[in-house]
């Protein structure tokens, strides 16, 4: 792929964050869903939370290429995520984890056959978030390829809310919020730089946003994640771009998306990996009080 393709690749895609909206392949970084702690935030303190999270299930409705193993045999069928979360002081120290399933669509859609475990801290300071996570993904249903690596991210965010008054002008009931970022996977026994499984990843360069189109009830979100890879000449250089456009209707604590991602290297022509999914995603939070420690009682994170 030549330079003048690979940058409007990115341009491109930084257009459709612009126009359209943030988690993490799928994502390969924290998989990207429109943010529920900004409408629960509030009632999650209130409440005196001990921990909060959401599970979601979705159908790959459209799967032409997008493997349902790390060794980038099958096809997923259906996936299944558990997330979980923490405060350990504030908003400055978190804890959450990830576990996501996936099946296989070409041996009856029900079998799992790949499991993604993600562990992370994360806090924030003002604007700037930072994150430390490890993750490792691997084969259910068989021996095989594992892969797992473990990484430091830093982002710093922008709001149309704080940032862009132009933006409220023109648009005052449409908050837009973007964060944008780098990280370091300073660990990476197998973690691969392409969608075809060649090379290691080194850096990624992440972008997301959200676009409320009303009352935060319909979202339009986006995000861009690349890879570099350390076997490269040029280690800076990216060689993957993964991009994720979603819309994301919400109730209460429900939300149903439909989204579309696409992994495809940059620097040669081979094996691009995409999909069409429709997601439902249930958010919870459990207080001190459902655990017998006193205080208000707890009530489901709030989507709307």
């Amino acid at each position: 792929m030549s330079g003048r393709r690979l940058w409007r690749l990115v341009w491109a895609q930084a257009l459709l964050l612009v126009c359209a909206d943030p988690s993490q392949a799928l994502e390969k970084y924290g998989r990207p869903l429109p943010s529920l702690e900004e409408a629960a935030g509030g009632v999650r303190e209130a409440e005196e939370s001990l921990f909060g999270g959401y599970f979601l299930t979705a159908a790959f409705v459209s799967n032409p290429s997008f493997a349902a193993r790390p060794d980038n045999t099958g096809l997923v069928g259906l996936r299944h995520m558990l997330h979980l979360e923490t405060d350990l002081y504030r908003h400055y120290l978190s804890f959450y984890t990830d576990q996501n399933f996936f099946s296989d669509r070409t041996k009856g859609w029900i079998t799992l056959t790949e499991w993604d475990g993600t562990y992370a801290f994360t806090g924030a300071v003002d604007r700037i978030g930072w994150r430390l996570q490890y993750e490792r993904d691997a084969p259910l249903d068989r021996s095989g390829l594992k892969q797992a690596y473990a990484d430091v991210l830093v982002t710093a965010q922008l709001s149309s809310a704080q940032d862009m008054a132009w933006w409220r002008r023109l648009w005052p009931n449409q908050a837009l919020t973007m964060y944008a970022g780098a990280g370091w996977l300073f660990h990476n026994s197998s973690y691969f730089a392409r969608p075809d499984n060649t090379g290691r990843a080194l850096f990624r360069y992440v972008a997301h946003a959200d676009l409320d189109l009303y009352k935060n009830r319909v979202v339009l979100y986006g995000d861009v994640n690349m890879f570099t890879d350390r076997e490269s000449s040029n280690q800076a250089k990216p060689t993957e771009l993964d991009w994720i456009i979603g819309l994301a209707v919400r109730w209460r604590n429900m939300e149903l998306a439909v989204y579309r991602e696409q992994d495809l290297p940059l620097d040669r022509d081979s094996l691009v990996q995409q999909y069409v999914a429709v997601q439902l995603r249930f958010a919870f939070d459990v207080s001190k009080q459902d655990l017998g420690f006193g205080g208000p009682r707890g009530t489901p994170i709030p989507i709307q």
